[in-house]
């Protein structure tokens, strides 16, 4: 039965009953309140939106905030109605650069050659192989599209092929919860075992003798990795064994296998401290020996390579250095130095052959790879000759072999596949994502800029335009920033953002503080009490494109998403008249509540990310940038707030607060509109298409603003 109150709280009849479609008579719904009392440590924190969060606790107002994001829905569609053939447009011009029947570089392993391809028009790849040659018959593994069909949410993320060739286990969500459920598949006979894992992260690794599967089980109300878990094959899922059980909530699981197949490993991580567990991938039965115990604020992983395990560490090396010991004696006596640590280097990763390894390093922001011949000690790097660009291995499962695979993109080269020949020193172009219609990288221009932060620091900027961008003020500019768990946020190639840039915007990456891009020193300077350093970083960049000329406030646009949505609540809080519009994607912008409820996934984990609240120095100073605590009454851009009802990272209710709370404080005519996928979750639709409606819903956002329709 409808309350009353229910009906109070969505005021918006003209959008229900679709009577006009003038502007000034529709009516945004407005949110019951209901006060809540979330402070700490003394503290009167009143929350009059604590409610929404109904529908995760699932208790009785569950049906309310359903309702309430669906009136939500509705406003958007009636408040945008005027970019709908925009929005379509913009669909099938980003759907129509997609070549769309493509099938990716093959990779050879163990006597097979795999690849996937898709149909045209399909959503989801077909997974195959070929044995020993590309000139082999095709054998189909998996058809995803196949196994999609009936699901809304279909997400395949992972598989393993067992070391026989015979057995395929695979990870799917069909939640887009990052839940996933492990399936194993008989190669010869094509039966699907019974035996189906869940909840699961999506780490999966055969060991040797082709029937012991290893996987992560996940906790199903906080989502944390939990336990380490062995199963066989053809057997029931609740006969499997936990071979190690993590106790501690501030960390995370990850489970891999060696490049060179001899060992299974596990690395339990938190922000600060970790450490590794490995195992004979012959003897499966057998303990898990721990590499080094984990120490106080030190941070290290490991690969094998040749009877040794090159270890990559922080301990006396802010930077990391390249260590090694051997696998019979690992612990950290006996450690050996191979790459010292450097202040201008960072040390990000190292990927082990048999004669070479490969070191992945960041200098000035950009990341460097480095070939070492292991016979000679002698070192090179690739060189890539573009001023912004990211260039990452891609998969390289073969262990005895001189050539690496790489991927190389920058905002104007879309992504291309080479493979590198480390002893004669050639690099080969396997394939070159294709834009279909044309594309000229000739007609765009890249710079690579640093602006001032007000403590001195130099804050680097990507930026990307057409060729006849008039730096004059007059051009619109889309701002990205994230700047959080030391991700750094490369320069890449987007066909979808082409859209916005062939019709005058440039569009820039500011690489903030929390981020790694200048080192570990930059992450650690924006992270728990420095966090505000990545919001007047953010600002700063902002700044100083506007004294640059490259945009004005009227004509500027920032777009984050999570903890970058984070970061754009900070900043529309801090300087509201610095932007004319901005796109929060899944925002985790109700800091200090979130932070205080160890119920919400995945929240131990982030204390050392954020600081825990329950301590009062690290409450008062998230409540004192939580955009969803310092929300004022004053004019805001206009605001495009989106998210999903099924988000495992980031929970729906957080976003619809502050659009709520937004609501009431706000003064001014601009939009602020609340768009919630009620079927998906942080990482929007499934396929290789879907995903493109929610990237047109920004774009034509931002044109909207730009040039009114």
């Amino acid at each position: 039965m409808k309350s009353t109150n229910l009906c109070l709280a969505f005021t918006m009849m003209t959008v229900l009953n679709g009577c006009t479609d003038k502007k000034e008579n529709i009516t945004p719904p407005v949110a019951e309140k209901k006060p809540h009392d979330v402070g700490s440590h003394g503290d009167k924190r009143i929350d009059y939106y604590y409610w929404m969060n109904a529908y995760f606790k699932k208790t009785a107002d569950s049906d309310k905030v359903v309702q309430y994001l669906e009136a939500e829905n509705k406003y958007r569609d009636a408040i945008l109605a005027d970019v709908k053939d925009l929005r379509d447009t913009l669909f099938k011009e980003m759907k129509g650069r997609i070549k769309e029947k493509d099938q990716s570089v093959p990779v050879f392993h163990n006597g097979y050659y795999y690849y996937n391809r898709y149909e045209e028009g399909s959503e989801y790849p077909v997974i195959c192989r070929k044995k020993e040659s590309l000139d082999a018959p095709e054998i189909i593994l998996l058809d995803v599209n196949r196994m999609a069909k009936g699901f809304e949410f279909f997400e395949f993320e992972n598989s393993a092929v067992s070391p026989d060739n015979k057995l395929i286990a695979y990870a799917v969500d069909t939640l887009s919860r990052r839940q996933y459920t492990i399936y194993i598949k008989n190669l010869e006979t094509g039966e699907v075992f019974p035996d189906a894992m869940y909840p699961c992260n999506d780490d999966i690794e055969w060991a040797n003798d082709s029937k012991h599967l290893f996987y992560i089980e996940n906790n199903t109300q906080t989502l944390l990795t939990e336990k380490i878990k062995r199963h066989v094959a053809g057997t029931p899922g609740a006969d499997d064994k936990t071979v190690y059980h993590e106790k501690d909530s501030t960390n995370y699981l990850a489970l891999t296998k060696t490049t060179s197949d001899k060992f299974i490993m596990v690395r339990s991580r938190s922000t600060l401290s970790s450490e590794v567990r490995f195992l004979d991938a012959n003897n499966p039965k057998a303990d898990f020996k721990i590499l080094q115990p984990r120490m106080k604020d030190v941070l290290y992983d490991a690969v094998e390579q040749n009877g040794k395990f090159l270890i990559r560490t922080n301990l006396d090396a802010k930077n990391f250095r390249l260590m090694e010991a051997p696998v019979e004696s690992p612990s950290v006596e006996n450690w050996k130095e191979v790459i010292p640590h450097r202040k201008d280097v960072l040390l990000e990763d190292v990927y082990p052959f048999k004669n070479h390894f490969v070191a992945e390093e960041r200098k000035n922001g950009l990341m460097q790879l480095r070939i070492r011949n292991i016979a000679t000690g002698e070192d090179h790097y690739l060189d890539f000759g573009e001023p912004a660009y990211a260039a990452t291995p891609e998969l390289n499962p073969e262990y005895n072999t001189p050539v690496f695979r790489y991927n190389y993109t920058s905002l104007t080269t879309p992504e291309s596949e080479f493979d590198y020949d480390m002893n004669t020193k050639t690099k080969t172009l396997l394939k070159q994502q294709e834009v279909v219609g044309g594309y000229n990288k000739e007609e765009y221009v890249t710079e690579r800029l640093w602006a001032p932060a007000g403590d001195g620091k130099q804050v680097p900027i990507s930026i990307v335009y057409k060729k006849g961008f008039k730096r004059d003020g007059s051009a619109p500019l889309l701002l990205y920033g994230y700047g959080s768990y030391g991700h750094s946020s490369d320069p890449y190639f987007s066909s979808p953002r082409l859209s916005l840039i062939d019709r005058g915007f440039a569009y820039a990456i500011a690489h903030i503080r929390g981020g790694q891009e200048l080192g570990r020193e930059w992450y650690e300077d924006g992270r728990l009490l420095h966090k505000k350093n990545s919001f007047s970083d953010f600002i700063a960049v902002a700044e100083y494109l506007v004294k640059e000329k490259y945009t004005s406030p009227a004509h500027l646009y920032a777009y984050g998403g999570s903890a970058g949505g984070l970061l754009v609540g900070a900043v529309v809080n801090m300087k509201p008249d610095l932007w004319n519009g901005v796109v929060a994607e899944v925002p985790f912008v109700d800091v200090v509540t979130t932070m205080l409820d160890e119920t919400i996934p995945l929240t131990t984990n982030e204390f050392d990310e954020w600081g825990d609240p329950k301590k009062k120095e690290y409450y008062d100073y998230l409540k004192s940038y939580s955009p969803y605590d310092n929300v004022e009454r004053k004019s805001y851009p206009n605001l495009l707030v989106m998210t999903g009802l099924h988000d495992s990272q980031v929970q729906y209710f957080e976003p619809a607060k502050w659009v709520a709370k937004l609501r009431e404080y706000k003064i001014g005519d601009n939009l602020l509109v609340l768009s919630t996928n009620m079927s998906f979750g942080h990482g929007g639709a499934s396929g290789r298409f879907d995903f493109l409606h929610d990237i047109a819903l920004m774009c034509a956002f931002f044109l909207k603003l730009e040039k009114p329709v």
